[in-house]
């Protein structure tokens, strides 16, 4: 009897965790969110390396030494890129929310709550100073500088909201911030595309795998 009273209280306790936990922290994310967003990332990447390889010569070149015959084709140029990034963001983010809520639906979770609007406060963070940072070496032809500032500033975004969802997030943070300071010795568009292609593409792709195979299949 004095058994069956503790085995009882046991699964009371192992309930009271689980509610708390669920109440401190938003549950996982849908590991489908990770492998849309990699998609996107790279259908986008595709359409930027062929803009980009379409260009005329000096088109990105630092606004101050842009010869005048390039100046429209420069901000035409940037713009373009621009256009393209707010498109991939959009639909990267809404595929994520329409995955992310359609799994804890099942689950019985509401995905609005206290943790996750904490998570979003402290993503957007390093996220808007991102933003800032990129109009303004687009607009004066720095593009090297510019996938390092999405790749660091990102991983620290997804290093900071860690704290209010599953904690596998942190090591996709911690690899994107190595990609993002690698990106800053490699010179060449190119090869800065290659490593936003394989930080935002493959990397989440891969992300997306696990987290599906770790929590969506229980």
């Amino acid at each position: 009897m004095h058994q069956e009273q503790q085995a009882s209280s046991l699964d009371t306790l192992r309930e009271i965790r689980t509610i708390m936990e669920r109440s401190a922290r938003l549950l996982s994310l849908s590991g489908w969110s990770g492998i849309w967003a990699g998609l996107v990332a790279l259908a986008g990447s595709a359409i930027a390396y062929v803009w980009l390889q379409t260009a005329g010569p000096g088109t990105f070149e630092p606004a101050a030494y842009t010869p005048m015959e390039h100046a429209t084709a420069r901000d035409t140029g940037i713009n373009n890129l621009l256009l393209l990034a707010l498109v991939v963001f959009l639909v990267a983010l809404a595929g994520g929310y329409y995955f992310t809520y359609r799994k804890n639906k099942k689950q019985g979770i509401s995905i609005w709550n206290s943790a996750s609007r904490k998570m979003i406060v402290s993503m957007m963070i390093p996220i808007a100073a991102a933003a800032l940072l990129i109009l303004v070496f687009l607009y004066q032809g720095d593009l090297q500088y510019v996938v390092p500032v999405c790749l660091i500033l990102y991983g620290m975004a997804l290093f900071n909201g860690s704290r209010y969802t599953i904690s596998d997030i942190r090591y996709l943070g911690i690899l994107e911030i190595i990609l993002g300071c690698i990106a800053l010795f490699v010179s060449g568009w190119v090869w800065s595309l290659y490593l936003w292609a394989f930080g935002f593409g493959v990397l989440h792709i891969l992300y997306g795998i696990i987290m599906w195979r770790k929590y969506d299949q229980q």
